[in-house]
């Protein structure tokens, strides 16, 4: 098979690690990709805006399966344009893509389809949005309607907090994303990540994982992108991922349906595991980052199998192997992160940090007059396999140790939820 990647970061490589170590795989392409994904796959540069282009370039290379890494592309609708040319592809259509495209859309679709979710109001001015929050009161969670690169969310504790957001959604901070804004109830409990493969009437479960959003130590300081995770999430028990299939995921697939956008490609629910059981923070419809490296470490099947199987409507004749191992990545990022990154600063001694249950994913690099440069905010993914997770996360600090890159940062706590439960044997 002949595959096209559209994607740059550190999702991107550990997608490109895992399908290069597929039979079916005869050649990799990847538009932008980076440096790590040049290891595995030859890099193009395409307009992935002009799907036209995309489209020419999958005819010309006889394409496959075009694989849609980031949101973006899907929410213009991507999908669509290149299956209109007779192209296969994983990955939702625009209509199904408004699960994340549109916080509002969901919110709805919860309320149509009795999903459990916290309760939310919907605001297009400041005005209503104000009052709606001061005669709630806080904590309270702020929410930019549209895509705002994991940055349009504010849990807000005190009501200055939560105006101070309203009106950073109004004034344009997350352009087109926050002319609309959803506030919602403050949910307490513990997160989890949670995946499904689905082909548009089978959601197949595709693993746990927990991230750490904060971009500091204790969770304290602003959210980012992601700063880590850990596969599995202990909280997801074998009932507590039962009760999601049954209350969150297969709602949610019928609503689709019912809607006239059935689902296809990955389901990425954001949970809350309150007292009442499984809550719905978010929809994602693409794979997680930094969730998705630790989740193909852990996968014993082949990628490309899973993702044919997908796109063919095959999920309910297929089963998922994952290995035992418990998998834990860190996120090295740019000082400056996550406002302004510095860029540039060489990074040396990836060789010395990767080794036997270690990958090293690039996010956020470029190679400049030969040299591993830091191109992004999130720049490396130290990422770790182990028989705990207090031993994935030893491996993974000490991999960050053995990498020369005096600019980078880190969390020092990643994974800290799990390696409590450990110690005190839960």
């Amino acid at each position: 098979m002949n595959v096209l990647l559209l994607g740059s970061g550190g999702r991107e490589h550990a997608l490109a690690w895992k399908m290069s170590a597929s039979p079916l795989l005869t050649k990799l392409y990847a538009s932008p990709g980076n440096p790590g994904i040049g290891r595995v796959g030859e890099l193009v540069k395409l307009d992935v805006a002009d799907h036209s282009a995309v489209a020419s370039f999958c005819q010309e290379k006889k394409i496959d399966l075009v694989v849609v890494g980031p949101e973006g592309p899907l929410v213009a609708g991507i999908a669509d344009d290149l299956r209109a040319w007779g192209i296969r592809v994983f990955g939702p259509s625009k209509a199904a893509a408004r699960l994340e495209g549109s916080k509002g859309f969901t919110k709805d679709l919860c309320a149509r389809f009795n999903i459990p979710t916290a309760a939310y109001g919907r605001f297009g001015d400041l005005a209503s949005a104000k009052a709606y929050v001061e005669k709630t009161g806080a904590p309270i969670v702020i929410k930019a309607d549209g895509l705002a690169a994991g940055k349009g969310v504010t849990v807000a504790m005190t009501l200055g907090e939560a105006v101070a957001a309203l009106e950073a959604c109004f004034d344009g901070s997350f352009g087109a994303a926050g002319a609309e804004v959803v506030v919602e109830e403050y949910l307490t409990g513990e997160e989890a990540s949670f995946f499904c493969l689905c082909d548009g009437a089978t959601a197949l479960p595709f693993g746990t994982a927990q991230d750490h959003k904060r971009v500091g130590d204790g969770d304290t300081g602003p959210n980012t992108g992601g700063m880590g995770a850990y596969s599995p999430a202990p909280v997801m028990t074998p009932e507590m991922t039962e009760r999601t299939m049954r209350e969150i995921i297969e709602p949610t697939m019928r609503g689709m349906a019912n809607i006239g956008a059935p689902f296809a490609g990955v389901l990425f629910a954001g949970l809350m595991i309150t007292d009442q059981g499984p809550k719905l923070i978010e929809y994602n419809t693409r794979f997680g980052d930094p969730e998705c490296q630790v989740l193909m470490m852990r996968l014993k099947d082949d990628l490309l199998v899973l993702l044919n199987a997908a796109v063919d409507g095959q999920l309910a004749h297929m089963s998922i192997r994952w290995s035992d191992a418990a998998a834990l990545t860190v996120v090295m990022a740019a000082r400056g992160y996550p406002g302004t990154p510095e860029k540039g600063s060489v990074i040396r001694g990836l060789d010395k940090a990767e080794g036997e249950g270690v990958q090293v994913f690039h996010a956020g690099t470029a190679i400049n007059g030969g040299a591993l440069v830091a191109n992004g905010g999130r720049v490396l993914n130290v990422t770790a396999l182990g028989k705990t997770v207090s031993e994935a996360q030893a491996k993974a600090y000490a991999a960050v140790d053995r990498i020369d890159w005096p600019q980078g940062f880190c969390r020092r706590d990643i994974g800290w939820q799990a390696v409590a439960r450990e110690k005190a044997g839960t």
